[in-house]
């Protein structure tokens, strides 16, 4: 890198990644301290000990899964190499972790979760999900009774698929993404990546696996959006805001003093609140939707350790918002991993209350503040 050394990394570092600065912005101020450098030089800089901080950042966000109580999960769009992609926000009250590809799907998200290499696995938990997914009950047994049960590469799975005559069948629900969703969940399972973490999401069917919760904002929201044609139905949905604001109020003060008699008194509350019927055809529609989500809604009755709503991951998510619209798209594959990782490490440091700042000039070796590895300080982190 010439003459740029580790005090003008972390500099640019800081400027770009948590001042939310341009290149040409970088530029200017550097040129006005008196240092020649172009935006090219700046763009290296981003990426020069790339590999170090992908690292240590792969390492927290392992660990992140397995230690919190909770994954709290959201996505916005993203644009590189000048194609519409997703960035998927991964956090708890210990760490963020971010991950942009082309996909947003279900495939996609369980991949992540295993740290972006896909693989397979078929067990127990494979073959519940592929019950769950109604999966023709012959295919699950082919799977399930094949000589081999584990794959390492996605190369591998698909000759498996092929050979079981699963990519020739042509029919509903699709029998290779099914199989393919529920041997990485197996692989997952297999692994225990998840700990006993609870996956936090505002309904995006992307996110619905495992032990899934919902965010009551969101579902809230719903009822929120609806436009009432006159008083009387404008009235059923000023009452049903009214009634689920004044719930999610009892169930925060569950989280605080939680007990099985009260856990039972609100689930029974909750029947009434969404069993009601009020002759608005659209709202009755919805509280039979919010009601049939049940289960997902009151978790926090099971788990009070986890929250009720996905602020936090609109928060975190923010950043990549901001980053979106201040600097537009990446072109190359390291600027894509760049953006992705020092986002997510800036929040985790955060989180974790230490500087960005103590963080990058220990890494690159400047003199100062000692920070211990993330991922030690993410698993015995207070609850």
């Amino acid at each position: 890198m010439g003459g740029c050394g580790p005090h003008l990394i972390r500099l640019v570092l800081m400027l770009h990644f948590q001042g939310q600065m341009t290149c040409e912005r970088i530029v200017a101020v550097l040129t006005a301290a008196g240092l020649l450098i172009s935006k090219r030089q700046v763009v290296r800089l981003l990426t020069a000990k790339l590999d170090l901080f992908r690292a240590e950042e792969e390492e927290a966000f392992s660990a992140g899964l397995r230690a919190s109580p909770f994954i709290s999960v959201d996505d916005t769009g993203a644009r590189h190499a000048g194609k519409g992609c997703y960035t998927t926000q991964f956090g708890s009250d210990r760490f963020t972790a971010f991950r942009t590809g082309p996909s947003k799907s279900r495939l996609a998200f369980l991949r992540n979760l295993l740290g972006g290499t896909a693989r397979y696995a078929i067990n127990g938990a494979a073959a519940a999900y592929m019950r769950a997914a109604n999966l023709a009950h012959g295919v699950i047994e082919a799977l399930s009774g094949a000589e081999r049960l584990e794959f390492a590469c996605e190369a591998d799975w698909g000759a498996h698929l092929r050979a079981l005559g699963l990519t020739e069948l042509r029919v509903n629900p699709d029998p290779v993404r099914v199989a393919s969703e529920a041997a990485l969940w197996g692989a997952l399972c297999a692994e225990n990546r998840l700990g006993s973490a609870v996956i936090l999401s505002d309904d995006a069917g992307q996110f619905r696996v495992g032990d899934h919760a919902l965010c009551w904002v969101h579902a809230e929201r719903l009822v929120h959006k609806l436009i009432p044609a006159n008083d009387r139905q404008r009235n059923a949905v000023e009452v049903a805001r009214r009634m689920i604001w004044w719930f999610y109020r009892q169930l925060k003060a569950f989280k605080f003093d939680p007990s099985l008699q009260r856990a039972a008194e609100l689930r029974a509350r909750f029947d009434r609140i969404f069993k009601r019927r009020t002759g608005y055809a659209t709202l009755d529609r919805l509280l039979k939707r919010l009601l049939a989500n049940k289960n997902e809604l009151l978790r926090v009755l099971d788990r009070p350790e986890i929250p009720l709503n996905t602020n936090a991951s609109e928060n975190d998510i923010r950043a990549c918002v901001t980053k979106r619209k201040v600097s537009g798209g990446t072109v190359s594959e390291r600027g894509r991993l760049a953006r992705d990782v020092m986002l997510g490490l800036a929040k985790t440091c955060a989180k974790l209350k230490i500087s960005f700042f103590d963080y990058l000039g220990a890494r690159l070796q400047i003199p100062g503040p000692h920070v211990p590895g993330l991922a030690s300080l993410i698993q015995t982190a207070p609850t």
